[in-house]
């Protein structure tokens, strides 16, 4: 029964997300805008990493697709709340784990389908990235829209109005980026800077999609973030489904 009402709630919200397109085109303009006015100011610069400016740039713009979109999620939660769906969905027999976890996959697929879309204009600008390292790429992205689509969630069932979630995921997705080093390697920055950002775990994952852009599988980097992708997502999609059980979602 999971698994039909995962199904269930997975494609009703898909084929919302599908029948608009231009909201799909409009999820990856921000990071396509940083690939084509930011990414040639980069070319030749010494970024402190390996492979050059493109394999260094666009892993940080896939995983800044995840982390903007994927924390954002819960406003249509919000929506949903004012319109009564959340109400009616309280007096069916479907499982509230399945609630949860059909639209984080409909994320996850929204996310990845963007991906797609970001790698192959950074294909056509000059990126180059074995075909493998791009694919780890996509995992990851999916991986982390899972995990920050469940807190958000979690978090919209928690509080009443735009006006209240909108500021909390500023507050967390700002500092998120600037010391995750999407943008750059955070290589470049001062130690203390450089620690700082050490514990947060998107830059473990940036770290280990950059090295699979390089062909680098093996590497302290993709261990770390690979574990910490998943150990995050399980403990998002556990801390997301024990609120919707609480909250009757």
């Amino acid at each position: 029964m999971l698994l039909h009402d995962t199904a269930l709630i997975y494609g009703r919200y898909l084929r919302q997300s599908l029948r608009s397109r231009f909201a799909l085109l409009f999820g990856v303009l921000t990071p396509l805008l940083y690939l084509v006015f930011f990414g040639p100011l980069l070319t030749g610069l010494p970024l402190g990493g390996t492979g050059s400016s493109w394999q260094i740039l666009v892993p940080g713009l896939l995983l800044q697709l995840g982390l903007f979109g994927a924390l954002f999620a819960g406003f249509t939660i919000i929506i949903e709340k004012g319109q009564g769906v959340v109400e009616r969905m309280r007096v069916t027999p479907v499982s509230r784990l399945a609630l949860l976890l059909g639209r984080v996959l409909r994320d996850a697929t929204v996310f990845v389908l963007q991906a797609v879309l970001l790698v192959l204009a950074a294909l056509v600008m000059g990126l180059r990235a074995p075909l493998a390292g791009i694919l780890i790429g996509f995992v990851f992205v999916a991986l982390l829209a899972v995990s920050l689509a469940s807190l958000s969630y979690a978090t919209a069932m928690k509080v009443t109005t735009p006006q209240t979630f909108g500021p909390l995921i500023n507050a967390v997705s700002m500092p998120s980026m600037l010391l995750s080093g999407l943008m750059l390697p955070m290589t470049l920055a001062p130690a203390w800077l450089d620690v700082l950002s050490r514990l947060t775990p998107f830059r473990h994952l940036v770290d280990a999609v950059r090295d699979a852009y390089v062909g680098s599988y093996t590497s302290a980097h993709m261990l770390y973030g690979t574990l910490v992708a998943v150990g995050f997502a399980a403990l998002s999609v556990t801390v997301g489904t024990r609120v919707f059980r609480t909250a009757g979602a």
